[in-house]
């Protein structure tokens, strides 16, 4: 219970140090706000008092503390283009990068975590060499290259799967699904390469154990002595390394969304960023840093479940 309090409190600092960033870098972001609500044409008297009614002119501090308090209420303010709670907006596109980013993760381990064992198996031949040379190649291309790529030959050339778009979950379940197909191989194909480098690391280290040569002296099939005993033992950092890469995915999120034109948070962040509209950019960064923290937690109760070890 005391370890699980001093990480809450880990959590509070934690976002409270993120949130004042977001804050400050939000406010600090060039342009001027009220151009997006009263456009170019308004004189400066029409900004001035715009400026006043939005306390813009108020000290950083004094602003932040007082979003903040309208935060932990659930109040992140208004839109300043459309008028809408940022809450609001938020609560509609926080689903679809949430799906995102997890199918993203189910694709990294199905694909990562066997290829990581069979590269171990198979540790220093032509097979390991070959994952090898193939996570490392997933590794050094970015994300908006190859969306890009999966769009011109699955989409433009054999027409298998449509370019974008976005259809919701529980409206066209066979159609969401298929319009997530080319996004989630864009995310999960870097983190598959580190899961499968994680897992091979982690599992020549256990296979090297005196408890996987006992297996063996003890007459135990191959098969059985990999899954059951080096396997099990090589989840640990396996499961810190997906945990830790949810930030990296959900930033990914950004690019990808953006290029397959999905209404997630990602999207969401660039078109705030693009319309200055400060509360929306503010609120969905706020969102993804609070989505972040929180997997970490989890993913630190997790590897202390797998590995008792840790409370020690």
């Amino acid at each position: 219970m005391r370890r699980f309090a001093g990480k809450l409190t880990e959590l509070v600092t934690v976002l409270l140090i993120s949130s004042f960033i977001v804050f400050a870098i939000g406010a600090l972001l060039p342009g001027d706000p009220t151009v997006t609500v009263l456009g170019e044409n308004a004189t400066v008297q029409q900004r001035e008092q715009l400026r006043d009614e939005l306390g813009l002119d108020d000290p950083l501090l004094v602003r932040y503390i007082r979003w903040a308090t309208d935060a932990v209420r659930g109040d992140l303010g208004t839109s300043l283009r459309t008028q809408e709670p940022v809450a609001t907006i938020i609560t509609d596109r926080l689903p679809v990068t949430l799906q995102l980013t997890f199918m993203s993760i189910v694709l990294a381990i199905v694909v990562g975590l066997p290829l990581g064992v069979v590269a171990a198996k198979w540790h220093g031949g032509s097979v390991d060499l070959g994952i090898s040379v193939i996570g490392l190649s997933s590794l050094a291309v970015p994300y908006f290259w190859l969306g890009i790529l999966l769009i011109l030959l699955f989409s433009l050339q054999l027409g298998w799967l449509p370019p974008s778009g976005h259809e919701p979950f529980f409206q066209s379940p066979a159609e969401n699904l298929r319009l997530m197909i080319l996004p989630v191989i864009t995310i999960g194909t870097a983190m598959a390469a580190l899961v499968m480098r994680q897992t091979r690391t982690a599992m020549l280290e256990a296979m090297s154990q005196d408890y996987v040569r006992t297996a063996r002296a003890k007459g135990q099939s191959e098969t059985g002595t990999v899954l059951r005993h080096a396997l099990r033992n090589a989840l640990n950092p396996v499961v810190t390394v997906v945990g830790l890469q949810f930030g990296s995915l959900m930033g990914g999120a950004v690019v990808t969304e953006t290029i397959f034109s999905i209404p997630g948070l990602g999207r969401l962040v660039v078109d705030g960023i693009f319309n200055r509209d400060l509360a929306v950019v503010q609120g969905a960064i706020l969102t993804i840093v609070v989505c972040v923290v929180v997997i970490n937690l989890l993913t630190d109760l997790l590897y202390e479940r797998l590995d008792p070890r840790v409370k020690l």
